[in-house]
């Protein structure tokens, strides 16, 4: 098994189970959608994010409050988890690397290739948002015990190689393509931002498909822009644009059609508090760019495309 990034993919490799194990993971810069009550389109791609690896830790810029959404990539059958600190981001329970086949604390890679936020519900996610941690504003600060790590974790798994030869014949869609880094101490977490239509695929493949002893796991430290200057001595990107200004150039917003029932939202998500919520509360200033917006009439887009089709 192997882990490695190239031009800001991470790219998880097993060429012990199959050759056509590869999954590909990038994460993409998007508008933050108003927490207003309405529940808004997917946001498109604005592009990547760069990802570098310093020492024995890969690393990721973002703005604070600035938000992002996972792509997944590969035609190879791999079982996902994503943890936001120490969150698991389907369930909002602890993160363990191994699965818990009970709660389908995962999704399933191709069927799932997105991921926006936090699964508040069947058919919602609360979009991923920056927050400097030690502020209250994450996720993770408001679900789990002990010290926050921030940053974003993910595992992968990838299907038998002799499931996947048995049933390669029959597939007829395109193909796809080191190292673990421990934890660290981020700067940033994720909180959770506006409402967003995306369900979570349930699980389809059996539970015995999956290879457990083969899996690679990787955290993604979230840095602000001082200090991925100081660690890459690479400008951050600029500041993205808010959703306010991207729906009145007229760019687009997305839908997904031939989506399969979505799973059930976890309940732990049901008393976590946004970032904007937050700060209401304590009497501060609210977000910039959260007023609302009329998005256009959103594209709808296949599940099972491979490009970057969101991008606006």
């Amino acid at each position: 098994m192997a882990l490695s990034i190239d031009r800001d993919r991470l790219y998880f490799e097993f060429p012990e189970v199959h050759t056509d194990a590869e999954l590909s993971v990038t994460f993409h810069r998007t508008v933050r959608v108003p927490d207003d009550g309405t529940t808004y389109p997917l946001p498109p791609s604005l592009g990547r994010f760069p990802l570098r690896v310093v020492g024995d830790v890969v690393v990721l810029p973002m703005w604070q409050s600035e938000a992002c959404w996972i792509k997944f990539d590969g035609r190879y059958p791999f079982l996902v988890k994503v943890g936001v600190g120490n969150v698991d981001a389907v369930t909002g329970g602890t993160w363990s690397e191994k699965p818990d086949f009970e709660r389908e604390d995962y999704f399933e890679v191709p069927e799932q290739p997105w991921l926006d936020g936090f699964h508040v519900a069947s058919d919602k996610v609360r979009q991923f948002v920056a927050a400097p941690l030690g502020s209250g504003y994450t996720v993770e600060e408001q679900l789990a015990a002990g010290v926050a790590v921030g940053g974003v974790r993910i595992a992968a798994y990838p299907i038998r190689g002799r499931i996947w030869e048995e049933r390669k014949k029959f597939d007829a869609q395109r193909p796809m393509r080191a190292f673990g880094a421990p934890a660290s101490s981020p700067s940033m977490g994720l909180g959770a931002g506006g409402a967003i239509e995306q369900g979570v695929a349930p699980p389809v493949e059996e539970h015995e498909a999956w290879d457990l002893d083969h899996h690679s796991a990787v955290l993604v430290e979230l840095v602000n822009s001082d200090r991925w200057e100081t660690l890459t001595g690479e400008k951050p990107p600029t500041e993205p644009v808010t959703a306010q200004e991207y729906t009145k150039r007229g760019y687009p917003w997305f839908e997904l059609y031939e989506e399969t029932p979505a799973r059930r939202g976890a309940d732990e998500f049901a008393g976590v508090e946004s970032v904007s919520r937050v700060r209401e509360n304590r009497g501060e200033s609210p977000l910039p760019g959260n007023e609302p917006v009329e998005p256009a009439e959103p594209i709808r887009i296949r599940r099972d495309r491979r490009t970057d089709d969101r991008r606006g």
